[in-house]
């Protein structure tokens, strides 16, 4: 039987979304190829991680070993090129993160397997994988054929594909010691680098509100912060606020910023060029406000309220305040 390779990835003894979004999509190509789904689960201690990927997948893999316990690129090589030689998976899909862009293109390398980064979809044609990925900064959409193989290797950009949490295929969890080479490995892993003490990480808020140009004056940006506060959510920006150094690199959202995927996303006094759009477009919930009626944030915002920004806050602010008493 043909399979299907998702290669889970998790941090700190949690799963991240995107291992779900690849899922979504892996689950879609198998059922076009009649392919099984199977995710690979490399960690130490990750026997919980496995009951909940096993309803997502017809089998979990899962390689436990305490060397494994941190991401290591050449760890997971060596473990990864192992079992894709002995199942031949059809595709194997990886996260395009710092884990996905570090490992991806050495696997692929060592194993002579076509590989295409940061894929926004993809699909089987005769038999040959078809990806798409964005050019000239997101301004276009291209399709690839990669040569015909018996394997290929993907990484997926994150918040690409939805995330089915609702899913229970209850799947085979097999269970593999893991093999380690011996032989010095050139890596290894030191520290996790957190956020500094106030630092946020709105890749994984729920509530995240933007501002863009529209805010016009740095003195301005405490107001939307209480927003953001009542609402229990992050502040965020587009780049104009990055390059006046009103606010830190890490707040931005877009193609030069972060991809964001919130449950809400309010986008304030944002334009919506499509750099920006490229990094929130597939948030729960868009709520666009601008003075502007043809700026193309409202493209794709679900709300758009044509309005000054600073009329709306303040209010906005009070009434919630009041609902939560």
């Amino acid at each position: 039987m043909t399979e299907i390779f998702v290669l889970a990835e998790h941090r700190q003894g949690q799963i991240r979304d995107l291992t779900m979004e690849m899922l979504t999509k892996g689950r879609e190509l198998a059922e076009k190829v009649e392919a099984d789904l199977i995710v690979i689960l490399l960690g130490k201690d990750i026997k919980d991680m496995a009951q909940v990927l096993r309803d997502h997948a017809k089998k979990v893999i899962m390689v436990e070993d305490p060397g494994l316990e941190n991401f290591n690129s050449d760890l997971y090589q060596e473990v990864l090129a192992g079992l894709i030689e002995e199942h031949k998976p059809l595709l194997t899909l990886i996260g395009h993160t710092s884990f996905g862009v570090d490992l991806a293109p050495s696997l692929a390398a060592s194993l002579n397997t076509p590989l295409a980064t940061d894929c926004i979809d993809l699909k089987f044609k005769d038999d040959v994988l078809i990806v798409t990925r964005q050019m000239y900064g997101g301004k276009v959409n291209a399709e690839a054929s990669l040569r015909k193989a018996e394997s290929y290797i993907v990484t997926v950009r994150q918040a690409t594909f939805p995330a089915e949490k609702e899913v229970s295929m209850e799947g085979e969890i097999i269970q593999i010691k893991g093999q380690l080479p011996d032989r010095k490995i050139g890596k290894r892993f030191v520290q996790y680098v957190l956020p500094p003490p106030g630092g946020v990480d709105i890749t994984s808020a729920d509530v995240i509100v933007a501002i863009g140009r529209g805010i016009k004056d740095s003195e301005e940006i405490p107001q939307v912060e209480d927003l953001a506060n009542a609402l229990g959510g992050v502040l965020a920006c587009s780049r104009p606020i990055v390059d006046k150094g009103w606010l830190p690199d890490d707040r931005q959202v877009g193609s030069s910023g972060k991809t964001v995927k919130p449950k809400l996303y309010i986008a304030l006094g944002i334009s919506g060029a499509f750099q920006h759009i490229l990094g929130m477009k597939n948030s729960d919930l868009i709520v666009a406000v601008n003075k502007d009626p043809k700026a193309p944030i409202f493209g794709v915002a679900d709300y758009g309220v044509v309005e000054d920004l600073f009329k709306l806050i303040k209010p906005v602010v009070n009434e919630i305040k009041e609902i939560k008493g």
